[in-house]
């Protein structure tokens, strides 16, 4: 499969959370993923859709493995459930312990500064973008 041509999709920023997620991905323990629905419209992205194709690549930008989005979400923070939080393969055995690990990139510096909000803070109502996927090519 030529990876060269597919869309990249990034997991966290490029360091030590990158490179655990993306292996998480290529020994196929995480499935799905979560992102804010605001970061995709600060970017002026549109929603990824079911069936699209995406090129995974680690901290050093190098695409490594194909992913195809099986389902796509839109729901509140407060209803995201346990089949999603195990499904993203971080470890996580409870909703609560997904969460605090969420908020707390959420809140990070990084993501803040995505964002333009220093402030920026999530709560019960903010929505997420749940996606899950599978895999389809480990280079």
């Amino acid at each position: 499969m030529d990876l060269d041509h597919l869309s990249v999709a990034e997991f966290g920023f490029p360091g030590p959370l990158r490179d655990t997620l993306v292996a998480a991905i290529l020994a196929g323990a995480k499935t799905s993923t979560s992102a804010l629905l605001l970061g995709y419209e600060h970017a002026n992205e549109p929603l990824p859709e079911v069936g699209q194709r995406s090129a995974v690549v680690d901290s050093q930008g190098r695409r490594v493995a194909a992913i195809e989005l099986t389902e796509v979400r839109v729901v509140r923070l407060a209803d995201v459930d346990l089949a999603h939080a195990l499904a993203e393969g971080e470890g996580d055995e409870s909703v609560a312990q997904w969460r605090a690990g969420h908020e707390s990139f959420w809140h990070s510096a990084q993501v803040r500064a995505e964002l333009g909000d220093p402030d920026f803070t999530v709560d019960d109502e903010t929505l997420v973008v749940t996606k899950r996927f599978r895999l389809l090519h480990v280079l």
